[in-house]
């Protein structure tokens, strides 16, 4: 154990990121401890302050719910990166790659398949059906390429002893990407030489990865410079900000329903030359208001006629309609049947052990053992809903086994995983706080994951409840380069760019006299979103 800000710092009773059981700091960490022990407490401090005013100015904040009212707040990134060595994220990619794989195929076989996967009894159909991810209005609606799940947010977590386990499947809208994006920037700002001791995989080549993969689901008819626009509900939304950042990092239209119009199965967008016509539509809304003449007809954020088009082939609505059938969280407990029966392969990345409450034995257990187990609703996200038996009051025990017997589909039960802990700056130290992992994967031309994705950290002590929305906070997240992959386009090592920072690191620079560095030379735009 080193002393300064890890000083006291405790490592027992869960996998920790940075320190082996044996208070060792693991070999990907020791540059980033080295230099961190250059620092006090008060030039941390004023480092944060530092992120803080970058933050908002550019407008960085996400909305906390559930307090006496909602408050938009600055989003709380902690100074302290998670690395991930290059050995590692490599097995993690791969799981990703194969998993996102066979969700495709699923989703393909289920809305345009032969429904095989039903047919040989690999998932109920009671299941599928009753899902309300499911979406019936989708049937015989085929996807180029069958990419239907153009951008994937997989939930990981690390179990008490490292292994890294998918917690959930996030296939219709997951959002975060932004914030990704913002705390690189961030941190080349407040932390800049810290980057030169790593070779830290660049992220910002995402939006160009994303427009690729987005062109490359165009119809057919749209030839050889489709027009892309991304799609949302308004400046109401919570996540409206990351919608702005993302049409602005691929340089296309940001639009809302009453933009659109769609005429002989044709959709256009109104410009002040006219109509322009449409091919492809990141939507950032929810299926029930796509289209109100198919879901919702309350809708008045959608486009009339819109799913009719889709159908027609002349345009692509990415990710496709009815995703919400495979990341069903009762769907989950499959998944790993679905990657052997498509891909004939074992999952590379487990699962956490899940009980399905509709099978009787399933739900004896559960219901006998609630105190010991994290109890979920199927189709909520965020965080909400949940049952966190060990820390749950007698009361909040027994409401919930009356929700469960009185909705056994609408629920799954798994075991509590102890999720690894990393040190978090905590006022003028060092506490270690549970994080998980939402990398983003994209199925274009070939299916892709952004080195890293975004490290989510539960701020209050003892918390597994990570969800910005809930407290929640998060770190930036590095994904360590071997020397090969330097020159890889698109791949470049962050550090390698840093020539100059801005003048907030001109005490670090004294100390490390061989890198002169006093400006920031990455583009920042504005950005905030609530995953």
């Amino acid at each position: 154990m080193t002393g300064g800000l890890f000083a006291g710092y405790d490592h027992d009773g869960f996998f920790d990121e940075v320190f082996t059981a044996d208070g060792e700091v693991r070999p990907h960490y020791r540059a980033l401890v080295a230099r961190l022990g250059l620092f006090s407490a008060d030039e941390l401090a004023r480092r944060e302050r530092l992120r803080d005013a970058a933050f908002r100015t550019q407008g960085i904040t996400f909305t906390v719910y559930g307090e006496e009212e909602d408050v938009e707040r600055t989003f709380p990134m902690d100074l302290i990166p998670r690395i991930i060595p290059p050995d590692e994220w490599a097995e993690v990619e791969r799981g990703l790659v194969q998993r996102v794989d066979a969700l495709n195929r699923f989703l393909d076989d289920l809305y345009v398949g032969e429904q095989a996967i039903i047919r040989d009894g690999i998932v109920p159909r009671w299941m599928v059906l009753s899902s309300d991810g499911f979406e019936r209005q989708a049937a015989g609606l085929a996807v180029p390429h069958s990419s239907r799940c153009v951008v994937a947010g997989i939930d990981l977590v690390r179990d008490a002893d490292g292994t890294y386990r998918v917690l959930e499947d996030n296939l219709r809208n997951p959002s975060g990407i932004s914030y990704v994006l913002e705390n690189r920037a961030a941190m080349t700002r407040v932390l800049s030489l810290a980057f030169t001791d790593h070779r830290v995989r660049s992220v910002d080549h995402y939006g160009a990865m994303l427009l690729g993969a987005l062109r490359h689901v165009a119809p057919p008819a749209a030839g050889d410079d489709p027009t892309v626009v991304v799609l949302t509900p308004g400046v109401y939304n919570s996540a409206y900000f990351e919608h702005a950042f993302l049409a602005r990092q691929m340089g296309v239209e940001l639009v809302e329903g009453r933009d659109l119009v769609v005429d002989d199965h044709v959709v256009s967008m109104r410009t002040t030359h006219g109509l322009r016509r449409v091919d492809v539509i990141y939507r950032r809304i929810d299926d029930d208001f796509l289209d109100p003449v198919v879901f919702r007809p309350d809708s008045q954020l959608g486009v009339p006629g819109l799913m009719a088009a889709a159908r027609a082939g002349t345009v692509t609505i990415a990710n496709a309609a009815g995703n919400g059938v495979a990341d069903d969280k009762a769907i989950y407990a499959f998944v790993p049947e679905i990657i052997r029966y498509y891909l004939g392969e074992d999952p590379i990345l487990a699962s956490v052990p899940t009980y399905l409450l509709d099978e009787p034995d399933h739900r004896a257990e559960v219901l006998d053992r609630l105190g010991d187990l994290v109890v979920k609703p199927v189709a909520e996200s965020g965080g909400y809903g949940m049952l966190i038996g060990p820390a749950a009051s007698d009361a909040e025990i027994e409401a919930f086994r009356h929700k469960l017997e009185a909705d056994p589909r609408g629920y799954i039960a798994q075991e509590v995983v102890s999720l690894s802990r990393h040190p978090t700056l905590i006022d003028d130290h060092l506490e270690g706080r549970h994080v998980d992992l939402r990398p983003f994967v994209i199925s274009g031309e070939k299916i892709e994951v952004i080195p890293g994705g975004l490290t989510r950290v539960a701020l209050r002590r003892g918390s597994l409840v990570v969800n910005s929305s809930q407290g929640g906070g998060s770190k930036d997240t590095w994904v360590l380069a071997p020397d090969r992959d330097l020159k890889r386009p698109g791949d470049r090592a962050e550090g390698a760019e840093l020539e100059r920072v801005e003048g907030d690191d001109r005490r670090e620079t004294t100390q490390m006299p061989a890198v002169g560095v006093d400006g920031d030379q990455t583009e920042h735009t504005p950005g905030g979103v609530q995953p």
